[in-house]
């Protein structure tokens, strides 16, 4: 694939007429070299992925293909060496490292490092290794098995840019009070080479949190679109390798759904190479098992995680699909609350027992112009869940509280 084949003096050519390089977090600035050099470099921190309280994915991106591995311990124990194998091969002779590591200990804090070893030359019988380069340590910790609180943050809207992520965090939650963040979809105008994948939330992410805290990746309906889109997957964990999916954290059940794209597959837009209808058909065929979930059934609350909102949105094709086939499903598994994005202005809607019968908050977005006040205003919504409330509140640029919702549990 293309991809493969980035070689570090052009990749950090583009990253610098990107502007990435400034973007990049502490310690992530790659010296002057060379222009001829060749040699592995790490691309990225590494990045959480599905954090449970028996298992997490780290994952990390090299300039050339290697063979990768984590080094991960409790604190004051030896690290024990971690590499991630299917089909009885070792994860090798790739770029995109994605290492999932199982059976760890509840409530317990880890330390850890990644390594990648260049792979210059892989013949049948024999492989050339370039120099090991690692990066860490770092730590993480995993939940509780009752986890009784959970705190996340969201983000939407961001086309391709990266610098809301920081400057609201920074605002709005300094101290790092938050257990995991999700990015709900359009994180890009469209996707059409690896640099933005790695400029607009991978970097922000590790400049902020990811190498301890784990993110969630929404689907929206801008990430569908551009010639690299169908190559985006790899550089995120889904669950079932999917992205529509089920989750528990603490108190929260979470439902992701993947609203698709705004318009008619027929839209000429498209050049007949999506197939969104029958995608949410398939959605609301799992969603309908989903809800009889023992898992969903017990759970204090349900938070649902969709880029379109099912209503109160501009009415096109892609809102009514996703409102007649998962609304009633949603509205049957008496889900507490449900988080969009895609309008671009901020919103809150209460429970209407005709249409939704649970709450709805629509972030903010990107405006169409170079700032965010020409056709919206950027927010982050803040959530803490306890075993007994459900807080949301959501906050603009100016620390003003635009819209906030407290949910008490319902009777079982």
């Amino acid at each position: 694939m293309q991809y493969d084949q980035i070689k570090r003096r052009k990749f950090l050519g583009g990253l610098s007429r990107a502007g990435f390089i400034g973007l990049l977090p502490t310690g992530m600035i790659i010296p002057e070299a060379d222009p001829h050099q060749e040699g592995n470099v790490f691309l990225t921190e590494p990045y959480l992925q599905n954090l449970s309280v028996k298992g997490v994915t780290i994952m990390w991106v090299n300039s050339e293909k290697s063979y990768n591995w984590v080094e991960i311990n409790k604190k004051g124990e030896a690290p024990r060496k971690i590499t991630t194998a299917k089909h009885g091969l070792n994860q090798a002779y790739n770029r995109i490292n994605k290492i999932r590591i199982n059976n760890l200990v509840p409530d317990t804090e880890y330390e850890y490092k990644v390594f990648s070893k260049e792979i210059r030359e892989f013949k049948p019988y024999k492989v050339t290794f370039g120099k090991v380069i690692e990066k860490g340590p770092f730590t993480f910790k995993t939940p509780p098995v009752r986890e009784k609180e959970l705190k996340f943050v969201v983000f939407n809207d961001l086309h391709n840019h990266p610098e809301i992520v920081p400057t609201l965090l920074n605002k709005f939650a300094p101290e790092k009070d938050y257990d995991m963040v999700v990015y709900n979809g359009d994180s890009f105008d469209w996707v059409d080479a690896e640099g933005p994948i790695l400029k607009d939330v991978i970097a922000p992410s590790n400049q902020m949190f990811s190498t301890s805290i784990p993110f969630v990746m929404v689907q929206g309906n801008h990430e569908p679109r551009g010639n690299f889109a169908r190559h985006m997957f790899d550089y995120f964990d889904y669950p079932g390798d999917r992205c529509y999916y089920a989750f528990t954290r603490g108190p929260v059940r979470f439902i992701v759904l993947d609203s698709g794209e705004d318009k008619a597959d027929t839209d000429p837009e498209y050049s007949d190479l999506v197939a969104f209808d029958p995608y949410r058909e398939e959605q609301a065929l799992w969603l309908a098992g989903e809800i009889e979930n023992p898992e969903f059934k017990k759970a204090a609350f349900r938070v649902v995680l969709i880029h379109i909102p099912p209503f109160h949105g501009n009415g096109w094709h892609g809102e009514k699909h996703c409102a007649k086939l998962f609304n009633p499903l949603l509205n049957k598994g008496k889900v507490d609350l449900a988080i969009s994005g895609h309008t671009h202005k901020y919103a809150t809607h209460p429970a209407d027992q005709s249409t939704h019968q649970y709450p709805m908050v629509i972030g903010g977005g990107w405006g169409s112009g170079p700032e965010p006040a020409k056709g919206g205003t950027r927010t982050i919504i803040k959530v803490d869940a306890t075993e007994k409330q459900l807080k949301m509140r959501m906050y603009i640029d100016n620390g003003n509280v635009v819209g906030s919702f407290d949910i008490d549990r319902k009777g079982k």
